[in-house]
């Protein structure tokens, strides 16, 4: 689905939905998730200041070398926020990114970059941790598959060991495509249509490294599964989950993690919950959804219990397994916080 379609079809009521004090009224002291990755609930960890350093939607977060979590919004008052893990505002940069959607952090021989995508500028860039853009992609109108730059919508990237580029067309064309390190186009996959080796929202993209192989897991947001390829464009397997319209896979150790926007489908407002899959591709824990249940091998829909989230859009794991949940459309709401327990 396009961007534009999807804003359209999203309606939130003025009051009753996103009155956050009434929503989380009673999560204090609770504890959410199942099979032993469970986690408490801190709605309140940002200590930003609000009028100082609003946001707007909070797309994604990432944790670099130094410990520190830089949330990516698409407040041009100030389009990064770099967090201790503590919710200690540390700095802010940016004001040229009405659009920020995708945030990817990539070490570099030794030094770590920012890949951010911009959905309204249809962008990619390049950046240091403090905002200097290095590398500008545009449409890739030498593959002869845009007309005009508006079709390109790009919404997430994973970089290679090479440097390679790889940018998930998730809001557009429903391309992936591969550049190398100084924005060449090398080849594309995928688009828009039907059948597994297609797509119709490939939101998230990211590189799966477990087992030691070096695939591609790619979103199919509205078909809610991940679907693993080859870096050469070869569809290797689905990963169905019923119920669940997920946002980018991160992978952090052995366990795959994603947010869950909406269940079981892109109309239903207000239903997102997080959820955590083993390193055979099992459920095994929805943070604010239904317990994970198999009959026969196959997963049965899930849907949110709890309503914790409204449009949990991303989740950070850091360094002590604590997860922090960026929100999408959901009032203007700071990351939470999920410590393990």
């Amino acid at each position: 689905m396009e961007r534009r379609q999807f804003l359209q079809r999203t309606t939130v009521a003025a009051g009753g939905l996103l009155l956050m004090k009434d929503l989380f009224a009673n999560t204090k002291g609770k504890v959410y998730g199942h099979n032993g990755m469970q986690y408490s609930l801190d709605t309140s960890w940002s200590h930003a200041d609000p009028q100082r350093f609003p946001v707007n939607d909070c797309h994604e977060m990432v944790q670099d070398r130094k410990g520190r979590i830089l949330l990516l919004t698409n407040e041009t008052h100030n389009n990064v926020l770099i967090y201790t893990t503590k919710g200690k505002l540390l700095d802010s940069w940016g004001h040229d990114f009405p659009g920020a959607h995708g945030l990817t952090l990539h070490d570099e021989n030794g030094t770590e970059f920012l890949y951010i995508t911009d959905t309204v500028k249809h962008q990619v860039y390049k950046a240091t941790l403090d905002g200097r853009i290095l590398l500008t992609i545009d449409a890739p109108f030498e593959a002869g598959i845009y007309k005009k730059a508006e079709e390109f919508v790009p919404t997430e990237t994973t970089i290679d060991e090479n440097g390679d580029i790889f940018i998930a067309d998730g809001y557009g064309a429903q391309y992936i495509m591969q550049y190398d390190s100084a924005g060449k186009l090398k080849k594309y996959f995928g688009g828009r249509g039907e059948g597994d080796k297609h797509f119709d929202n490939a939101h998230g993209i990211c590189f799966d490294r477990r087992g030691g192989r070096k695939d591609l897991l790619i979103t199919d947001r509205t078909r809610n599964c991940f679907k693993r390829f080859s870096t050469d464009g070869e569809l290797l397997e689905l990963i169905r989950l019923p119920g669940a319209c997920v946002c980018r896979p991160v992978i952090h150790g052995d366990h795959l993690y994603a947010a869950v926007l909406r269940s079981p489908d892109l109309n239903a407002v207000g239903t997102g919950f997080v959820t955590i899959l083993d390193k055979d591709n099992k459920v095994v824990s929805n943070i604010g959804g239904s317990e994970p249940q198999y009959s026969d091998g196959q997963l049965q829909p899930m849907r949110q219990t709890d309503k914790i989230f409204v449009h949990p859009h991303d989740v950070c794991v850091d360094r002590d397994d604590n997860l922090y949940v960026a929100q999408w459309s959901s009032g203007k709401v700071y990351p939470y916080k999920l410590k393990k327990v």
